[in-house]
């Protein structure tokens, strides 16, 4: 078995154009106030022995073009206060239907890029919400127990004394049981969460020298390994005492655009 995802993006604009090729900045191409998206369809099974293709990316393009982009269309302007998290089981339902069929294992809509909302075909019940925040804050990588020529060999320049700072981004992703009778957990309640739970706890500060969690002596060095396991255990009740049926499936955070860490891996 083999997993694709193919991102798709696209705008949908007050002249009512479509079509094309998916192209980099997205087809069709932004007309005065449109509205940008990018749908990202995830497909699992086994590729064609001959092809080698598990499915034609265009074949991806085309569904999501013919399948998604009208049922979103249609509710910005017929339902443009609808919660986003309500049209991805018809935008699911819509892909499985397409030539795609059951290829089709996950849909994550992007809606900014620090909001997007997820859904499985295996838990059509539930709704993933992932909102990302920044914080800028300095650390050092160091083992007390180890001499200053072992801290060097293992973490070089992290090593640093005064330490070195990171713009450090952090998704939150949010598991959401969907009922009818109970509102949604919305991505500004979710934001409050994080800027009081993580942001105003650790941002502009030195993580060794200014928080509980991080500080010398306590044995949890801060690397970013330990930042999404220490971001998840803070966050995780605070989410779950916000909303019935709300959980926090994974916290990860980015040092750098090539490293970051996931908490539960």
């Amino acid at each position: 078995m083999v997993a694709l995802t193919r991102t798709v993006r696209f705008s949908i604009n007050p002249d009512g154009s479509t079509g094309g090729a998916n192209g980099y900045g997205g087809v069709p191409a932004m007309v005065g106030l449109g509205r940008y998206a990018e749908i990202s369809v995830r497909c699992v099974g086994e590729p064609d022995p001959q092809t080698g293709y598990l499915v034609d990316i265009r074949t991806v393009d085309r569904a999501v073009r013919e399948a998604c982009v009208p049922i979103i269309a249609e509710a910005i302007v017929y339902e443009p206060t609808i919660e986003p998290a309500k049209l991805l089981p018809p935008l699911l339902l819509a892909l499985r239907e397409s030539p795609l069929g059951q290829v089709v294992r996950s849909i994550v809509w992007h809606l900014t890029p620090y909001y997007a909302i997820e859904m499985m075909t295996n838990a059509t019940e539930t709704v993933v919400v992932r909102v990302c925040a920044n914080i800028a804050a300095a650390h050092r990588l160091h083992v007390d127990e180890l001499s200053l020529e072992e801290n060097r060999a293992i973490f070089g320049k992290c090593n640093n004394p005064n330490g070195h700072g990171h713009n450090y981004r952090v998704e939150t992703a949010v598991a959401i049981k969907q009922r009818d009778e109970i509102p949604p957990l919305g991505v500004a309640q979710i934001e409050r969460i994080v800027e009081s739970t993580i942001v105003r706890r650790f941002d502009h500060k030195h993580l060794n020298l200014d928080t509980e969690e991080f500080a010398n002596g306590s044995g949890c060095i801060p690397s970013v390994e330990n930042m999404a396991r220490v971001f998840f255990g803070l966050l995780a009740p605070e989410i779950a005492d916000a909303h019935t049926g709300a959980s926090l499936a994974s916290v990860t955070v980015w040092e750098t655009d090539r490293t970051c860490g996931t908490f539960p891996g």
